[in-house]
């Protein structure tokens, strides 16, 4: 076992307790008591549940996930066929005086434009790009710092940017690379739009080192290109805001990349395969800096990885510590690095962290930097603009230092950087097995131990297989084309071909995991890890399998299968799968499953168009000849299949609008269905709220019935009793459902810290036919004492239902997934008073993830309680 590390916070050991507060303006004395959990997703302490500015904007097409759709590249320049610098004039939005960033002194969205032209003027070193847009319409802007580059070099350097991380074995020996490669490193800034500081900091170091007449600073452009996304959450920084204007924490939008911003930064990853990364963010006292304490993300290459964070750690700590700041003077304490200095309760297992996720494109250092010094919040609200200015000049100092050290730490150890980042590619290309960390493999870091030890055994392949139906067809495009845009390497069988004893048909689609990127491509597939043995915390979600929870078929090949012999070409788009079945009117209808979002988009599209659809006895959708027309358009916008039938349906399918009381990622999912939303809340309905513009209700954080005055109550009963329907979900849900007395069951609560992939049973029907067998649960409910003529849809799986995640009894040894299994996860029927209404003790829209559970609230919605 390794040297112990200096524990400075510690707490009980209970489940669900938090060693660390993360959104804590001052560190906890040693022994305090965990602070409110920073991810809760539905209301309390610490939630980010609200609509920051005043509406969602409409859902994109990120319902289709893949590079067909917007994958970043809206309104992009980004190009590497030129030399550097690439000047670009920017327009500047108009001026805003109600930025929130002005009250604090620091630069307002606005003036950005502006000051990066004129950045662009000092010389010869800083270009200007637009990455992307927001949700909300502003531009990204991505600056480069480099020395000056011909369009010939800057080929060349793409030349050994595409070796390195595409035949890493043939760039590990190419002397090219080892003398003139440039270092990429990428600092991202203001990713929670609330924590401004990275972004005035990113601007001076641009100045600086245009200006700089140094030998250092000349070497420094020489050898590295700096990438700095100036504010990667412009509609959050002009509303201070953590979310962006869809209500997206973005740094919680890895590997789902729902958000345009995000699929940006993805794009920013992949194609400048930065080998050193920054995140900044704010507010934690003292300054923390990654590395993280266990558990460790799996798919890493960790002691390639931990070995440079934790050497570029030290740097930035000293160079904080010189700032001269103190707790006495200023109130800043000492920098953390949570590796060292904490037990649990700062982990980087999940992908979801915009650093963590890096790791798995190129990036051997990578970090996020908590600023010490609190003004979000009701800090902003509160203190005298004279202190938050303060406070926020010494966080823009504090991010500069740390700016400047990791350049120092990436040129002092530019030939090791680039070295074991091609080393991470190259072990993937191979098929080798991972290192284990330890004081041997990665010397000069103390304190490792066997709790540090995260690895995984790569399959050898992945198959994703044709001819799994029209379910599996649409949601195995988007799947693929989910990996290609996070640059794994796919392949698509022109011929049927066997594996590993099962042979598969021709258009199957294989990820050969012997790659430079196996790591993602693992992440992005695997079914995940029961860790909840291995730490009592989690800072945020621990399971998130997409290749269980999209509604594609996928299959592991175990490693000694061999190489999977494929006849077939590259793929960098999915094939089409949209069709509608032959015929025409007077030879029976079209049959669209319902059981893939997509799917639920085309109904939607339908209804609205005033096709008159019926449902199904299985909850598909029966839709007339008549309308063949239609559906040939819309089989090739989402690629779904209208199959032949001759059902005629059991009855009619309406549009439906929903009036929602849900988490931004829920209501997102819902409007990429097609559903039209309105938000309400108690606040809404207590104002008084025209319910003859709604057909159902859905709630699931924001509503309890008990805030209702009797107005409300009595309009919302005239709602329920005119033909209005419930859908409810989670422990909100489950609470609006008993205070109004409709579906007779008893709710079970787990532990609220649960969260992960689960199996379960589904009894089929209009709600959750076709479902996958797997699903998604964050702080699990089940339901027990089912009343008279309510129907168990969904059932945890009896044994052990938990697939992968984190998930504890409670203190009291209730809670936990022995206590679930077998209990009704999904529950419908007729309330006393012949309401229809839907539970989900689970979390099928979570942050917009599980694409493949969404079908079970769409249905759910088009009243399939009925």
């Amino acid at each position: 076992m390794g040297i112990p590390r200096p524990v400075l916070l510690t707490t009980a050991v209970t489940a669900g307790a938090l060693l660390l507060a993360p959104l804590a303006t001052a560190a906890p004395a040693p022994g305090a008591a965990p602070g409110p959990h920073p991810v809760r997703e539905r209301g309390g302490p610490g939630a980010e549940t609200a609509d920051p500015l005043g509406g969602l904007a409409a859902a994109g097409p990120a319902l289709l996930g893949d590079g067909r759709a917007d994958d970043g590249r809206t309104g992009s320049t980004l190009r590497e066929d030129t030399g550097y610098p690439r000047r670009t004039v920017l327009k500047a939005p108009p001026v805003d005086p109600a930025d929130k960033s002005i009250k604090l002194g620091l630069t307002p969205y606005h003036s950005l434009a502006p000051r990066l032209n004129a950045l662009q003027k000092l010389g010869d070193r800083v270009s200007v790009e637009v990455a992307g847009q927001s949700a909300g319409g502003h531009d990204l802007y991505l600056v480069t710092v480099t020395a000056p580059e011909s369009t010939g070099q800057a080929r060349e350097q793409e030349r050994m940017r595409e070796l390195i991380g595409g035949s890493p074995a043939t760039a590990a020996k190419d002397r090219r690379i080892a003398s003139s490669y440039k270092t990429p490193v990428f600092i991202n800034n203001n990713i929670h739009g609330n924590e401004w500081e990275g972004t005035d900091a990113a601007l001076k170091l641009i100045e600086e080192l245009a200006k700089a007449k140094d030998a250092k600073t000349a070497g420094l452009l020489a050898k590295n290109r700096i990438y700095v996304n100036v504010t990667a959450n412009p509609d959050g920084r002009i509303a201070g805001t953590r979310a962006n204007s869809n209500g997206f924490d973005l740094n919680r939008d890895f590997i789902t990349a729902s958000q345009p911003e995000a699929r940006a930064v993805r794009r920013i990853g992949v194609e400048k395969q930065p080998a050193v990364m920054l995140d900044l963010h704010g507010y934690v006292n003292g300054t923390l800096i990654e590395p993280t304490t266990p558990p460790h993300g799996e798919n890493y290459e960790y002691d390639l990885f931990l070995k440079n964070s934790y050497a570029n750690a030290l740097g930035m700590e000293k160079a904080v510590n010189g700032l001269g700041y103190t707790a006495a003077k200023d109130g800043v304490e000492p920098p953390v690095i949570p590796f060292r200095d904490q037990e649990e309760g700062w982990d980087d297992w999940p992908p979801v962290f915009t650093p963590q996720y890096m790791a798995f494109q190129g990036a051997v250092a990578s970090h996020t930097v908590e600023f010490p010094m609190r003004v979000n919040n009701a800090s902003y609200d509160s203190l005298p603009v004279e202190e938050l200015r303060r406070r926020s000049a010494i966080n823009t100092d504090i991010a500069g230092a740390v700016m400047r050290a990791t350049l120092d730490y990436t040129l002092s150890h530019r030939t090791s950087v680039i070295a074991d980042q091609i080393e991470s590619f190259r072990r993937g290309a191979a098929g080798e097995a991972q290192r284990p960390v330890s004081e041997k493999t990665v010397p000069g870091v103390p304190g490792i131990g066997p709790e540090d030890v995260y690895t995984t055994d790569f399959p050898r392949a992945y198959v994703i297989p044709a001819g799994g139906g029209q379910r599996s067809a649409v949601a195995a495009a988007r799947l693929v084309d989910h990996l290609v845009a996070n640059d794994v390497r796919v392949k698509r069988a022109a011929l049927g071909f066997g594996l590993a004893g099962r042979t598969y048909p021709a258009g199957s689609y294989v990820v050969d995991m012997h790659q430079p990127k196996r790591g993602v491509a693992n992440v992005i597939l695997a079914e995940g890890r029961d860790i909840s043995a291995d730490v009592s915390t989690m800072y945020d979600i621990s399971g998130w399998s997409l290749g269980l929870l999209w509604g594609a078929s996928v299959e592991k090949v175990q490693r000694a299968a061999g190489a999977p012999h494929v006849v077939g070409r590259d793929v960098s788009v999915a094939s089409p799968t949209g069709s509608v079945a032959g015929g025409g009117a007077g030879k029976g209808g079209l049959r669209l499953a319902l059981d893939d979002p997509k799917e639920l988009a085309a109904l939607n599209s339908l209804l609205g168009q005033g096709v008159a659809v019926r449902r199904a006895a299985d909850g598909a959708a029966i839709v007339p000849a008549s309308a063949r027309r239609q559906a040939v358009v819309l089989a090739d916008r989402h690629g779904v299949v209208f199959g032949a039938t001759k059902e005629k349906g059991t009855g009619a399918v309406h549009r439906t609008r929903v009036a929602a009381a849900v988490t931004p990622g829920e209501r997102f999912a819902l409007r990429e269905m097609g559903f039209e939303v309105t938000p309400v809340s108690a606040e809404i309905l207590n104002a008084g709220f025209d319910w003859s513009a709604a057909d159902v209700l859905y709630v699931s954080s924001g509503l309890a019935y008990g805030s209702l005055d009797p107005a409300a109550r009595t309009a919302l009963d005239g709602f329920l009793a005119g033909g209005g329907r419930v859908v409810a979900l989670g422990s909100a849900g489950a609470a609006f459902n008993t205070a109004a007395g409709l579906l007779d069951v008893k709710p079970v609560a787990g532990n609220g810290d649960a969260n992960g992939v689960v199996r379960v049973t589904n009894a089929g029907g209009p709600v959750t036919g076709g479902a996958p067998a797997h699903t998604f649960v964050y702080s699990p409910l089940w339901f027990t004492e089912l009343g008279a003529g309510v129907r168990a849809d969904q059932s945890y799986a009896t044994g052990e239902p938990l697939v992968s995640g984190h998930w504890r009894a409670k203190a009291n040894g209730t809670g936990g997934p022995s206590d679930a299994a077998g209990r009704a996860s999904v529950v419908s029927g007729l309330s006393a008073r012949g309401v229809p209404v839907v539970l989900f003790g689970t979390e099928p829209l979570f942050r917009d993830h599980p694409k493949g559970l969404f079908p079970q609230v769409g249905r759910a919605l088009l009243g399939a309680a009925g």
